[in-house]
């Protein structure tokens, strides 16, 4: 069968071990999306989940655009492949988990979505035809045995968490197709020109949404201050990075940098809520270090 031809990848620029720089680039990633989930629910106590995702989307936009680079130009050519990237990067995922989080906590949120360099290694596997290497396979498979055991004890089985685990995976299939698109893309022209016009994509998409759902909010400085958050470092600073990681290490790479979300979900949790960690998520959490350190390895 014939891979679509608007659906495209490429392999990494460097195919060794990860550099400092890459590492630098993973930990702030993880420690921003890792956040996120929490930043979320602090935003849905005043507003609906599409006003959430509307305000970080405007407010990412406005952070780079104040950065020059943002502005280079793309290709005519190539902008239906960035508006395709604002959707299933940006508007589509960013809306389904504050959805999601009406039914299911922050930190659970932020454990599913560790599923998603599973779906990113199948989804370059078949854009590339090619599987990862032994090294990088096994750490993926022990990386997503580990968000299993971080993951069950908090999995209750009622049709409300149900419902939100299944919002919460789409959405990671989503970012898994996204982290493969954003490949080509930021190695033709960068970061910065292909997230800016990815995300005035997506606000063209999720705005008219959000408009219909301010009639009746209570504003709250609190929810504000924690989308601004969202929008400032979420949706601009940490999705600019994970842009640049794909490009020099591959998608299959660069997305491990969501296993260790589930961990900064879990300190939160605990330093913020008061949250009671499982002893099966703490062997979890070694399983899913131990996994990303093999799937950083230099591929063959």
């Amino acid at each position: 069968m014939r891979r679509p031809t608007f659906l495209t990848t490429a392999p990494g620029t460097r195919l060794a071990a990860y550099s400092l720089t890459d590492w630098g680039l993973l930990a702030g990633i993880s420690l921003i999306w890792g956040s996120s989930f929490l930043l979320i629910a602090l935003g849905l106590e005043a507003f609906p989940p599409p006003v959430v995702t509307s305000l970080r989307l405007l407010i990412g936009a406005a952070t780079l655009a104040l950065v020059p680079a943002s502005r280079r130009r793309v290709d005519r050519a190539d902008l239906p492949r960035v508006a395709l990237l604002g959707l299933v990067w940006m508007a589509f995922p960013m809306l389904m988990f504050p959805i999601a989080e009406q039914w299911i906590s922050s930190s659970l949120a932020g454990m599913l979505n560790g599923s998603m360099p599973i779906f990113s290694a199948v989804i370059a596997a078949f854009l590339l035809r090619r599987t990862p290497g032994r090294p990088q396979m096994v750490g993926l498979l022990l990386g997503l045995t580990g968000i299993v055991a971080i993951s069950l004890p908090s999995v209750e089985g009622d049709a409300s968490v149900v419902h939100g685990t299944l919002i919460v995976l789409a959405a990671t299939i989503s970012y898994g197709l996204a982290v493969n698109l954003a490949v080509p893309l930021q190695q033709r022209y960068g970061a910065f020109p292909v997230v800016f016009r990815a995300q005035l994509a997506a606000i063209v998409i999720v705005a008219p949404i959000g408009l219909t759902q301010l009639s009746g909010i209570t504003f709250g400085w609190g929810s504000f201050a924690a989308v601004a958050a969202l929008g400032v470092f979420g949706t601009g600073v940490a999705q600019l990075a994970m842009s640049v990681l794909a490009g020099r290490v591959g998608a299959t790479r660069a997305s491990i940098a969501i296993y260790f979300l589930p961990i900064v979900a879990i300190l939160l949790g605990v330093l913020l809520h008061g949250e009671h960690v499982a002893s099966l998520s703490i062997v979890g959490t070694a399983m899913v270090l131990g996994g990303a350190f093999l799937a950083s390895r230099a591929e063959a």
